[in-house]
């Protein structure tokens, strides 16, 4: 059986990472990670944390492998007196792609354009636009395939 490599914490780390788990305006995950570090710097096994913290093997192994890929960064950091920021940053959720807009920002500014212009120039029998009407002059002048008003009226309402 393969043993996780040793991970090293220097003093001012180790203050660090327990004010964050004493603290109470410290996020969960963020403590969660601080304790990962600190077993592991203690010597507890990957398999002793899983079971000790609840979490999956591959979860311990991945915090304890960004904690050293982060230490150039915390030695940086040391220097210049932001090592905690460094700690947390090093500790942080990796940015998450999420869902792609589905209306470019340019597609948005024409849709309010419309809102701006006035509707009888472009041949409806009405003072104001609606965001039912906005919806379909989008659609009819090929700015987006298809628009639901409720969504036409929530960029009208961001102005």
């Amino acid at each position: 059986m393969r043993r996780a490599k040793a991970v090293e914490v220097n003093e001012a780390e180790s203050r660090i990472l327990e004010q964050i788990t004493r603290e109470t305006r410290s996020r969960a995950g963020l403590v969660k990670r601080s304790q990962i570090i600190m077993g592991a710097a203690s010597g507890l096994s990957i398999t002793a944390q899983s079971k000790a913290l609840g979490m999956e093997r591959n979860s311990i192994q991945k915090w304890r492998e960004r904690w050293q890929a982060g230490q150039a960064s915390r030695e940086a950091a040391l220097e210049t007196g932001k090592l905690r920021e460094a700690i947390e940053q090093t500790l942080a959720d990796a940015p998450r792609s999420g869902v792609p807009a589905t209306f470019s920002p340019e597609q948005i500014v024409q849709i309010v354009g419309i809102a701006c212009e006035q509707a009888q120039a472009s041949g409806y029998p009405i003072s104001h636009w609606t965001p039912k009407e906005v919806a379909h002059e989008s659609s009819k002048r090929g700015i987006v395939t298809r628009i639901s008003e409720r969504q036409v009226g929530r960029f009208l309402k961001r102005g």
